[in-house]
């Protein structure tokens, strides 16, 4: 059992040192990052049905008792995201074969890719903050090399900012980790939970769950802590754009939403109320970005920006509708942004630009991408039966029930938004006539291996709408874990 926990997360760190011998053999460096992304996507899907039969599993390495050895944690909520990371990372290396070039694929770009991923699965598994620490700067060294990696101008001024940006944030959370370790005397997010029920959270453990919100608020892109993000993730190539968009800012919020179901509970009228207040102010700032640009990558990042703000506030309402809407929804976004980016990572190939003015007349050339892009970009926006809606619907639900009507408002009044703006894309890229300076020519070869992994995705998010009866059973354990955190206290300390 012990190894299984730990599978998705060394399976990829593994196999990336391994990479790390074949620098200039670019075919045994794609084969072997497929096959390990394959096998341990293999041991994740066998991890979600182990949680499900047999409950939250945990292992405490060293073998010291919890709280003193560290815990690696399994419960149905970070079992669904290290799955979902898998899934996205095997279709963007797919995609990559394809897109991002042999220079870079020269330059270590799918070690970086695996490393990233195996700081992103230990954040979702780790069960002691410090830890949590600790692979937030895993995948954050690992980001640091693919937004620089290809060296263009814009590359190195955005990567500045952003490696700035977040050593002065990975600074803030040692020093909050440092005031929490300081009232409570432990790491361990279990016995942290345990401490501070005792102590009945006193004002000060009030203040450290603020400053955890900002660390977390950075990370995870929530307003005012977003202005870093449109130029950062617009800067690099599609494929990181794609694995930075679906992944990085959900492990923000995943902190959030683990730090806020499990510790900060006992003064909800203070903390609830600011993640509350900050999830709209996020989708409001989201909605305005997206109907502001009319360039392609920047109309799906701030996207990324209104979906912060609406997971968070489903997340804050703490009952069974909103927090279940919040992982519903969290799950779908990954897809569904990796797939949209994918896309439009077509668009700009057949087309030579990301600017929507200087598109036009695309279904006459290529149709089957305006028809997928149509069900992603609706997918998105949340119509019924696709995957977006049950999410924002059950969030909804969740805001009225704790009487926040106009909160439930504002985030159904977001739909309408992101409908606007996604459909803008189709209108202005597919519709009209071809512009006078004609695109530049592209091989047909090319294009139809880029749409395969982007049309699989969308597929797959299509069934996660279609199929939410059957996948309701792990969000109802996803959502248990959350709001009893005796669940996870229990296994971790037994």
């Amino acid at each position: 059992m012990i190894n299984l926990l730990l599978f998705p997360i060394i399976l990829p760190f593994f196999f990336a040192i391994a990479l790390l011998f074949f620098k200039e053999q670019v075919k045994v460096q794609r084969v072997l990052t497929l096959i390990g992304v394959i096998v341990s996507l293999g041991a994740s899907l066998w991890l979600v049905k182990t949680v499900h039969t047999e409950g939250v599993q945990s292992v405490t390495l060293g073998s010291w008792p919890a709280p003193f050895g560290i815990s690696m944690v399994s419960d149905m909520f970070s079992a669904l995201l290290v799955t979902t990371t898998l899934v996205l990372t095997l279709f963007v290396v797919i995609y990559s074969f394809s897109s991002i070039g042999k220079e870079r694929e020269r330059f270590f770009y799918y070690p970086a890719m695996l490393f990233m991923v195996t700081g992103v699965n230990g954040a979702f598994t780790t069960g002691d903050i410090f830890n949590l620490f600790v692979f937030f700067e895993v995948l954050l060294i690992a980001s640091y090399v693919l937004i620089g990696l290809g060296g263009e101008k814009k590359q190195l001024r955005e990567s500045i900012k952003y490696i700035l940006i977040n050593v002065v944030s990975s600074a803030f959370f040692v020093i909050t980790v440092a005031y929490l370790y300081s009232v409570v005397g432990t790491l361990n997010m279990a016995d942290i939970s345990v401490k501070i029920a005792d102590i009945q959270q006193p004002g000060i453990v009030t203040v450290i769950a603020v400053l955890m919100l900002i660390v977390f608020g950075i990370k995870g892109s929530i307003f005012p802590l977003h202005f870093w993000l449109p130029n950062a993730y617009a800067a690099p190539p599609i494929p990181v754009l794609a694995l930075f968009g679906a992944l990085l800012t959900k492990v923000g919020v995943y902190a959030i939403m683990r730090t806020y179901t499990l510790f900060f509970v006992h003064d909800t009228a203070v903390t609830h109320e600011i993640l509350m207040v900050l999830a709209i102010l996020t989708v409001l700032i989201g909605c305005i970005g997206a109907l502001a640009y009319f360039d392609l990558k920047q109309i799906i990042i701030y996207n990324i920006v209104i979906a912060v703000g609406v997971i968070l506030y489903g997340a804050a309402q703490m009952n069974e509708p909103g927090v279940s809407g919040a992982v519903f929804y969290l799950i779908h976004d990954m897809l569904i942004k990796a797939a949209l980016f994918l896309l439009i990572g077509i668009i700009i190939y057949v087309t030579g630009t990301s600017n929507l003015r200087k598109m036009g007349g695309l279904m006459k050339t290529h149709a089957p991408l305006g028809w997928v892009y149509l069900v992603a970009a609706f997918g998105l926006a949340g119509i019924p039966p696709l995957s977006g809606f049950v999410g924002k619907l059950l969030i909804v639900q969740g805001a009225f029930e704790a009487g926040n009507v106009w909160g439930a408002i504002i985030i159904l009044a977001s739909s309408l938004v992101v409908l606007l703006s996604v459909i803008r894309i189709f209108i202005y890229a597919f519709w009209g006539e071809i512009p006078a300076t004609s695109y530049p020519k592209t091989s047909n070869q090319t294009y139809k291996r880029l749409m395969l992994p982007a049309v699989i995705l969308v597929v797959l998010s299509i069934f996660y709408g279609v199929g939410t009866e059957w996948l309701m059973p792990f969000m109802t354990d996803a959502t248990d874990v959350l709001l009893q955190p005796s669940i996870y206290i229990d296994a971790v300390l037994k």
